[in-house]
């Protein structure tokens, strides 16, 4: 059986990432094709002796820099890709990689983190806060539309989808009206601790400042508690605008290394997490230190932070409502149990993440197998 694993683009190494490196090592003669291939030296290393195929938008210039800018041409660029040759497709999707064209005899199994957002639902919230004059805009607004006949249409070439959260698995429903199998990601735990610091009295957020991740909302939320401190991790767009609104109860620490996250998670009373999430990682490496989550219920938060047990949920994307959270995590804090919070992130480890997926795989595999036959009779 010959492997061939779709990724969108290797730049960094982040979530769908470090999913992608898990399903390498399960299928370790596999080759990767993908869009852009700019890994640096250091995060190379997770895919060493792969052979990584990248498509004609690695040779055009400065694409390092401005391949999102590319969404137009990334449709094309991803059916370029000849994968005649192998058995198994496997697409790590959140944009175009499920585009790939494949066989009937082939077996296209999609591991999809999202219908391409931008393109979706959050079509008019891209295009307002991007900044586009009225010519550009109205440009967006017309590739946008060509890239969403293009998905749907490539949505029928998948034979299974994986979705990465049940959320996740209503928008496939909506989007493509196709139904899936959740499988959480994996998220490297053993990276976090319990630790044998006590608790102290303030609360931790951290994560990218873009408009969606609602880091000013919680910041925001914090200026009207005085008396109550947060720490504030991560960098982005809307840093300036956090630390223009800060009190001096809000300590604002750009972006910090893992070791530094990791102690304070360790230390504080709880993390906030505010954003819509497909998945969400952030709340489970919070859990995996034994600390609460007071997390907006919609979402993948709605899935990891189980409501009075690991943490708390608020049911609105406001100040109000997330100021009434903190009062309602405060009367009753001393209930959660460091221990319990931890078992429960190690639900969502890297091996249970191998052990599902490598199963549901061997499962399809053996299906499509004895499909094959029945035709073929």
């Amino acid at each position: 059986m010959k492997v061939a694993l779709v990724h969108e683009w290797l730049t960094t190494y982040a979530g769908s990432d470090k999913v992608l490196a898990e399903m390498a090592s399960l299928f370790p003669d596999a080759d990767i094709f993908c869009l852009i291939n700019f890994l640096s030296d250091q995060n190379r290393t997770h895919f060493d002796g792969r052979r990584i195929i990248t498509s004609f938008l690695q040779r055009i210039p400065l694409s390092n820099k401005y391949y999102t800018y590319m969404l137009p041409l990334m449709p094309l660029a991803i059916e370029q890709h000849d994968l005649r040759q192998y058995d198994l497709i496997i697409s790590n999707c959140h944009a175009v990689a499920k585009g790939v064209i494949t066989t009937r005899r082939q077996l296209h199994i999609c591991y999809c983190y999202t219908p391409m957002r931008y393109a979706w639902d959050l079509q008019h919230q891209y295009i307002e806060g991007s900044g586009f004059g009225p010519v550009r805009s109205a440009l967006a607004r017309y590739f946008l539309h060509k890239i969403r006949i293009w998905d749907q249409r490539t949505s029928n070439c998948v034979d299974h989808y994986v979705a990465c959260s049940k959320y996740i698995a209503g928008r496939i429903r909506k989007t493509y009206r196709r139904d899936s199998t959740v499988i959480y990601p994996n998220v490297d735990i053993d990276r976090y601790s319990l630790g044998n610091a006590p608790r102290e009295n303030f609360y931790v957020t951290a994560s990218r400042m873009v408009p969606y991740k609602q880091m000013h909302l919680i910041v925001e939320a914090f200026t009207k508690m005085p008396d109550k401190k947060l720490v504030v991790i991560g960098d982005g767009p809307k840093y300036r605008y956090v630390k223009s609104i800060a009190t001096p109860n809000i300590e604002i620490l750009g972006y910090q290394p893992n070791d530094v996250l990791r102690s304070y998670l360790q230390r504080c009373r709880a993390f906030i997490f505010a954003s819509e999430e497909d998945f969400g990682i952030a709340p489970v490496e919070a859990q995996a230190c034994g600390t609460p989550v007071i997390a907006f219920s919609r979402g993948g938060g709605r899935e990891t932070v189980i409501d009075g047990v690991t943490g708390l949920h608020f049911h609105e994307q406001t100040t109000a409502s997330l100021i009434d959270a903190i009062a309602r995590f405060e009367a009753v804090d001393a209930q959660y149990d460091r221990q319990k919070i931890r078992a429960h992130a190690e639900t969502f480890s890297t091996k249970a993440f191998r052990e599902t997926f490598a199963r549901y795989v061997e499962e399809k595999w053996a299906d499509h197998q004895r499909d094959l036959i029945s035709e073929d009779a």
